[in-house]
């Protein structure tokens, strides 16, 4: 019997997703965390040392990045890859292309650099999304993406899931469950990336109420788009409490909340054979120990006093 593989567990309603973004878009989108990662993105890039003659955005919501990657001398034709087509940056440099995510439509070997922002944290099949990446992009070509992280709204989660408790007697999901900054790595390698890289930021946002927080999430097309989530309006009593709760727990002396972001950067390498390959176990020609002018203890030998 033919053997087919397990479905991709569907967690993210996709089509609720490109909707709010559009919305998003229409309302203008909020571009406070975009403009702080579109300034990351440009310095990371400017670090490496090579052009980049035609480049991908992935379905980065809004402007920041796309001009930022054009500002960049190293960085020639860049295609906007997106559902959602707003005011960002078009003309000579920066073409639209409508493409989803998970299904990219580009051929093999034909990408310098892939770039996303604040956009695969939402995508069902994360794994297949980077294969796919990796597929597209020439031998040495360039990976690099940030991702809402894991430890993000934690203060969101945690005054929701009180008021709901107390209000109504459970807790329901409002956050979507961000990746982890651990597993990332892994998800690299086995997608094929060479000399990968993973590591997070965390920005802390202040706002005058937990409703301006919702308001932003909003514009940033970043609502609860979970097909776990509840159905029903929320409550008003519900949504009052956890305003309450939030600034009791969250507010500064000026009264403001805080609002935690955590940033996940991830980047590869599309394997080329002139990339740094790490050496052979037991190939090293020199001690641990002689470096560190210490002596070396075997596995069966006691350290003394």
């Amino acid at each position: 019997m033919a053997e087919y593989p397990a479905p991709i567990p569907q967690i993210f309603d996709r089509a609720l997703i490109r909707a709010r973004q559009r919305r998003a878009a229409r309302l203008g989108t909020a571009t406070v965390l975009l403009d702080r990662v579109a300034e990351d993105f440009a310095e990371r890039l400017g670090a490496v040392l090579r052009r980049f003659d035609l480049a991908v955005d992935l379905g980065t919501p809004g402007a920041a990045i796309g001009n930022a990657l054009a500002r960049l001398d190293s960085v020639g034709t860049i295609i906007r890859a997106t559902t959602v087509f707003d005011d960002g940056p078009r003309g000579e440099k920066v073409n639209l292309l409508a493409a989803d995510e998970e299904a990219l439509p580009f051929r093999d070997a034909s990408l310098d650099l892939v770039v996303s922002a604040l956009a695969l944290q939402f995508v069902n099949d994360l794994p297949g999304a980077l294969v796919q990446i990796r597929r597209a992009l020439k031998p040495d070509g360039l990976f690099l993406a940030a991702l809402i992280g894991g430890e993000s709204l934690n203060e969101l989660r945690q005054a929701f899931a009180a008021a709901e408790s107390e209000i109504e007697g459970g807790v329901s999901p409002r956050v979507a469950p961000f990746v982890d900054v651990r597993a990332l790595g892994d998800l690299l390698a086995r997608a094929g990336f060479a000399l990968p890289v993973t590591d997070s930021d965390r920005y802390t946002l202040r706002y005058a109420t937990p409703f301006d927080l919702m308001h932003d999430l909003r514009r940033m097309g970043a609502t609860n788009a979970l097909f776990a989530r509840r159905r029903v309006p929320l409550r008003r009593a519900t949504l009052m409490r956890m305003a309450e709760i939030y600034h009791e727990r969250f507010a500064d002396a000026d009264g403001r909340v805080r609002a935690t972001f955590e940033i996940v950067w991830l980047s590869g390498w599309a394997p080329h054979p002139d990339q740094q390959q790490p050496l052979k176990p037991g190939s090293a020609q020199a001690r641990l120990a002689d470096a560190l002018g210490t002596r070396e203890i075997s596995a069966g030998e006691k350290s003394g006093p």
